[in-house]
């Protein structure tokens, strides 16, 4: 039933900030078109660090980048002259596409001082055809996303299709992605229209086949496993998945189906051919010398 039980390896964003690192892991880079999660919080910073936490200009190619936040606030600015505040319970899908750049900025220090900020982050692979597409951004508000509920059960749908729930989200390739809380005693099910399904453990306890599972794993089954989750307590999932895309290779924050690829979006950054944000653009983080780690973040353990 199981394919993989990952364990999240962590690490500090900044002082006071703590990161899970789920994907990618040695031995499952990807599970759909998924391919890149962190689970960033809860955060409890006082001024002046807050500072310390912005994540300045960088650039992305070949993949979306998914914010979802459980709390707090987050100031995003692109190259595209895209300025959003990002709140909790919004989607917010910029997709790199042939290149972009984009700041991650905390502006709000009674978020952090209040131990309110904590957000889910995730790369989505473009399919091969869409990897060189202009470059977009799009804000989603909570009104716009279908929420489903029953005895001891809430979720919102975040992007694809699951549980009979669409949306709008612009998507590329099949996929599900879904924010599920989970009442004490509550019992639910994946959903069954796609081939590769995971959950992540964001809060509480989960029991599957008599085994229990905690805060920071991600659980990937096999195609047509039909497990029963049980909640052990208070409990939030985030289901995700769809169908592969593919082999991907993935440096820093440069995501490809072609390694000549990455090279040359490495020598774009290098020589300034990404444009910086606009309202953003004076700083920003250098390519990295040797070995990459997503910007801002920390180092995951090794692919390979």
């Amino acid at each position: 039933m199981l394919d993989i039980v990952i364990e999240a390896r962590k690490a500090a964003l900044a002082p006071g900030m703590d990161v899970r690192r789920i994907l990618p892991f040695r031995l499952r880079r990807m599970v759909g078109p998924f391919i890149f999660m962190d689970h960033a919080g809860p955060v409890n910073l006082q001024p002046p660090l807050t500072h310390d936490m912005d994540v300045l200009p960088h650039p992305h190619i070949g993949l979306s980048t998914v914010s979802y936040l459980f709390g707090g606030q987050v100031t995003h600015r692109d190259s595209l002259g895209v300025e959003q505040v990002i709140r909790p319970g919004e989607v917010n899908w910029m997709t790199a596409g042939s290149g972009i750049a984009h700041s991650e900025r905390f502006e709000d220090p009674a978020t952090l001082a209040g131990g309110e900020l904590e957000m889910i982050q995730t790369w989505v692979a473009l399919p091969e055809k869409d990897e060189e597409a202009a470059p977009s951004f799009e804000n989603y508000k909570p009104e716009q996303l279908p929420i489903f509920t029953e005895t001891g059960v809430w979720m919102r749908l975040i992007a694809g299709d699951a549980y009979g729930l669409r949306n709008d989200v612009k998507t590329h390739s099949p996929l599900f992605y879904l924010h599920v809380v989970l009442q004490k005693g509550a019992r639910f099910g994946l959903p069954k229209e796609h081939s590769e399904r995971g959950i992540y453990v964001a809060k509480g306890s989960i029991e599957i086949a008599h085994s229990t599972y905690t805060v920071g794993q991600m659980l990937v089954f096999t195609k047509g496993a039909d497990p029963v989750i049980l909640a052990k307590e208070p409990t939030t999932l985030m289901l995700l998945g769809g169908e592969a895309l593919g082999e991907r290779f993935i440096w820093w924050n440069f995501v490809s189906s072609r390694k000549d690829r990455i090279e040359q979006a490495k020598a774009d950054w290098k020589e300034g051919r990404i444009l910086l944000p606009p309202t953003d653009n004076l700083e920003y983080v250098p390519l990295p010398a040797d070995r990459s780690k997503p910007a801002g973040g920390p180092s995951p353990q090794a692919l390979s």
